[in-house]
């Protein structure tokens, strides 16, 4: 039997689709699979955000916001400042010493007396200076009245040379004497090199002293100096400082403003200190020599620096410091750097800008990202004691 012609050419073309499918379909089961995992990996990873999410804020609903209390930052002055022990000390304290020897004939002071330049002290019996004064100058008068003559002698030719020579020495000679027993003289009355507070006596009526003795201890108070040890790291910003402020203990804590005195060029002891002297306007009197002052010295300043607490900081293992700002409800952990240090105040150089709020209780145990209940808010550091 032979086959229809006209049927042939329709069978061959079945059969060759037949074999392209069936020669594809590994490729197109390839495909199918790879939508299909795709389609299951992003189903995966929604579901598991969604689950991330609800558990975040399942968390978030269950943990209480942690209480803590934040500081404003507001640009002010900060100061780098070292406080540093000193003592009182007179100004000028001098000892009055007798010139000359002798008894105490009037003693005209007492301890506490306040004197000025040139007051009577007190005076020695001046009997003796004054009877080798007169003598003195008994003498001179004498040797003048030759010379005198001797020159008008000497112009009309009658005297010599050498005899108006003897005479000028002779004159001159008896001059000397004359002035130096005045001296002496005027020696018994002891003055007071100075003004100021008689400290100290050391004579009393009737006592016999001699040249050089002390009679009293003049101290000049109305201006102090205070005496400050400098540490060798300090003296290079010390000496570029020029008002200081005073405290003494002893006056209630009464602060008063000193002013740069001197400063030595090399130190004193073996600890390598420099001695500061600060002046101290006294005119009150309310300061005494020898109490003890505390000074405090501003090393560097800077006028517009924003600072926090120092106990705000929380280091790290490498010893970078950070620390924790309020943004919206919620602890946001800020990297800083820090500059000078003031007291428990210390500057921030980087990482923080005017108005950030600074949370400086309660950040211990908080974590980035966690949330917070502001529960006060200062601006000053003084305002968390109050």
């Amino acid at each position: 039997m032979q086959a229809n012609p006209s049927t042939l050419p329709s069978n061959n073309n079945g059969n060759r689709w037949l074999r392209h499918f069936w020669g594809a379909l590994p490729a197109l089961t390839v495909i199918v699979l790879i939508v299909v995992i795709l389609m299951l990996f992003f189903w995966i990873v929604a579901k598991a955000n969604a689950t991330k999410e609800r558990q975040s804020n399942a968390l978030r609903q269950e943990v209480d916001p942690a209480m803590v209390v934040a500081m404003e930052l507001v640009p002010g002055v900060v100061q780098e400042r070292i406080n540093l022990p000193g003592v009182v000390h007179p100004w000028v304290e001098i000892d009055a010493v007798a010139e000359v020897s002798g008894i105490i004939a009037d003693k005209r002071i007492v301890k506490g007396q306040s004197v000025k330049k040139g007051d009577i002290l007190a005076v020695i019996d001046n009997r003796d200076y004054n009877n080798s004064y007169i003598s003195a100058r008994a003498a001179y008068r004498a040797s003048k009245t030759s010379y005198d003559r001797l020159d008008q002698l000497l112009k009309n030719n009658v005297a010599s040379q050498a005899q108006i020579d003897e005479a000028r020495a002779l004159l001159e000679t008896s001059k000397a004497a004359m002035d130096n027993a005045k001296l002496r003289l005027e020696r018994t009355v002891i003055r007071s090199p100075l003004s100021g507070v008689v400290d100290q006596t050391f004579i009393e009526n009737g006592q016999y002293v001699n040249s050089g003795d002390k009679i009293v201890n003049i101290l000049q108070i109305d201006r102090l100096k205070v005496a400050v040890g400098i540490p060798e790291s300090d003296v290079d910003a010390v000496r570029r400082v020029k008002d200081f402020k005073v405290t003494i203990d002893a006056l209630g804590g009464r602060v008063f403003k000193g002013r740069f005195s001197f400063l030595s060029r090399s130190s004193q002891s073996l600890a390598r200190l420099y001695d500061l002297e600060i002046a101290l306007d006294n005119s009150r009197g309310d300061i005494l020599p020898d109490m003890f002052a505390r000074v405090d010295i501003v090393k560097q300043e800077v006028a517009d620096g924003l600072a926090v607490p120092l106990f705000s900081l929380i280091p790290r293992q490498d010893g970078s410091p950070v620390l924790y700002i309020a943004e919206n409800g919620i602890a946001r952990l800020r990297e800083v750097e820090t500059g000078i240090q003031e007291g428990w105040r210390i500057q921030i150089t980087k990482g923080l800008l005017p108005g950030d709020m600074v949370v400086v209780v309660g950040h211990r145990g908080l974590n980035s990202g966690a949330p917070i209940n502001v529960v006060r808010t200062v601006r000053e550091i003084e305002e968390l004691n109050q």
